[in-house]
């Protein structure tokens, strides 16, 4: 298996147990304070808590993956239904939401090293009905 990124598209015959850490170096930006969830407890409470509030979240890749050397680009959507418990949304359990993300990955030596990701969260926030503090 090659240690580059496109080996992270290729078929796979096993599912990793859920639950189970790969190792990676993950650094998360949230765009507002530059706060970063780091490592891989960060990375899974971050999508812990994703998954809590829209329990049947999927994703489907529109474009790409697009990969040169050390880097794997593509363009997301994601969609499910808002399963309640987002601090501060006041929108019915149920809700349906629908948002766009482009995630940028860097591989070394056949693990995810660095893994940013631009999400157009305000969409997901409108959806959600969080009306911004002021």
């Amino acid at each position: 298996m090659g240690s580059g990124p496109a080996h992270f598209f290729k078929p796979r015959r096993a599912t990793p147990k859920k639950g189970k850490l790969i190792g990676m170096r993950i650094d998360v930006l949230d765009g507002s304070d530059g706060s970063n969830a780091a490592g891989p407890q960060g990375i899974v409470g971050w999508i812990s808590q994703t998954r809590a509030a829209v329990p049947d979240l999927h994703f489907a890749i529109e474009v790409g993956p697009i990969i040169q050397d050390d880097r794997l680009a593509l363009r997301w959507n994601a969609a499910g239904h808002y399963g309640g418990g987002f601090p501060g949304a006041t929108a019915p359990v149920g809700t349906p939401i629908a948002f766009t993300g482009t995630d940028l990955l860097r591989a070394q030596d056949g693990l995810l090293a660095e893994y940013w990701v631009n999400s157009d969260i305000h969409v997901l926030l409108a959806q959600l009905q969080i009306t911004p503090p002021g």
